[in-house]
């Protein structure tokens, strides 16, 4: 037998292009299209004079980053746990909290990293659909009703079958890659009528207008919420996530991290995160003048006869009836100007388009007009 007859095999996400061309308009992968926080600079100016302490170990607990993200939020350190970036804080909560065997639920239209880490840590789930809309049918993730999904054949492990109940939900809100949000009332009937399994809110973009699930966390035991410093906060080149939730979830996530690596975070990261966090008039700033130009780019689209689920992201997913999304993205290609497509039932149609600097957009209505006379 070959070793290679022994190697875990899994089909990797599919991360948005990095164009080493600079002159290309990149709007593929949601990236803040401003600098970090003035204080970042300041911090990462201090730490240029101070770069012996880089031979040391960080601290495992990340305390000075924590607790700038407790008083930010208003919870206590023991109920923030961070991580390279939200999708090793999410790896990490699917590690911990989806383990009892039985399926766990997630939108068929939404983030497609976690069909892969339910291939990779052998957790079986079942694909819930959107409404026609986009809109996620909270009924869909209600036991006993009759839309319950956690009885839905299983897309993976070969139709596995399993007692009735889920193993776990997770689902974008607002949802990724349509931009649609799930109000506070329907997240709270989701998580209330789940109570014996953990529910996962990723809330990746929810600075550009959303409500927050974490009002409901000191409500309910069963519920993560999980947030970026990667969009808002303009930092995706240093990887820095978290979640919060009640001290009971936020320590059995440890348990497994400190298992796994003990030393996630790095030093520059916990500083500069640190500096970022507490620039709250920066980041306020930054998140308007994003929605700002989210909502002109919306009303010159649809001049141009596109649709587009409402986005309350930095980010609006749209289609034209007259031109399909393949020949849409190729021919902004041609414009050095790069969005992003999946091709993938019910959305190939659909390009992804992050909302870049005001020149930036109306050089992409540009282009659009050009491409649709």
């Amino acid at each position: 037998m070959s070793w290679e007859n022994l190697v875990r095999k899994v089909e990797p996400y599919t991360a948005g292009e990095q164009p080493k061309d600079r002159t290309v308009i990149k709007l593929n992968t949601n990236e803040c299209p401003y600098p970090p926080a003035p204080a970042v600079k300041t911090a990462l100016d201090i730490l240029r004079n101070e770069t012996p302490d880089l031979r040391l170990y960080p601290d495992m607990d990340a305390s000075m980053l924590v607790e700038s993200i407790a008083a930010c939020y208003h919870v206590n350190p023991e109920q923030v746990f961070t991580g390279v970036g939200s999708d090793d804080v999410l790896s990490m909560s699917f590690l911990t909290f989806f383990t009892n065997g039985r399926k766990i639920l997630f939108p068929d239209v939404t983030y497609s990293f976690y069909d892969v880490w339910a291939d990779l840590y052998r957790i079986p789930y079942a694909l819930v659909p959107l409404r026609e809309d986009f809109t996620i049918d909270p009924e869909n993730y209600i036991p006993g009703s009759t839309a319950y999904a956690g009885d839905a054949p299983c897309t993976a492990n070969g139709g596995y079958l399993l007692e009735k109940g889920c193993g776990g939900i997770v689902f974008p809100n607002p949802n990724a890659p349509t931009g649609v949000e799930l109000p506070l009332d329907a997240i709270e009937r989701i998580v209330s009528a789940n109570r014996d399994c953990v529910v996962i809110v990723d809330e990746a973009y929810i600075d550009f207008g959303a409500a927050s699930a974490q009002a409901l966390i000191d409500r309910y035991d069963n519920l993560l919420v999980v947030q970026t410093f990667s969009k808002s906060r303009a930092m995706a080149g240093m990887r820095i996530g978290f979640a919060l939730g009640q001290e009971k979830l936020i320590r059995c996530l440890k348990d497994v991290k400190f298992s796994f690596n003990s030393y996630t975070m790095n030093l520059p990261s916990i500083l500069l995160g640190t500096a970022a966090v507490k620039d709250d008039a920066y980041f306020h700033e930054t998140t308007k003048k994003i929605v700002r130009t989210r909502e002109r780019f919306k009303k010159q689209l649809r001049a141009l006869g596109f649709e587009f689920p409402d986005s309350m992201t930095n980010f609006v997913f749209v289609r034209h009836p007259e031109m399909s999304g393949k020949e849409l993205f190729l021919k902004l290609r041609e414009r050095k100007i790069i969005v992003r497509r999946f091709d993938r039932p019910r959305i190939d149609d659909y390009l992804r388009i992050t909302i870049g600097t005001d020149e930036q957009m109306d050089a992409v209505i540009t282009a659009l007009k050009e491409i649709l006379c």
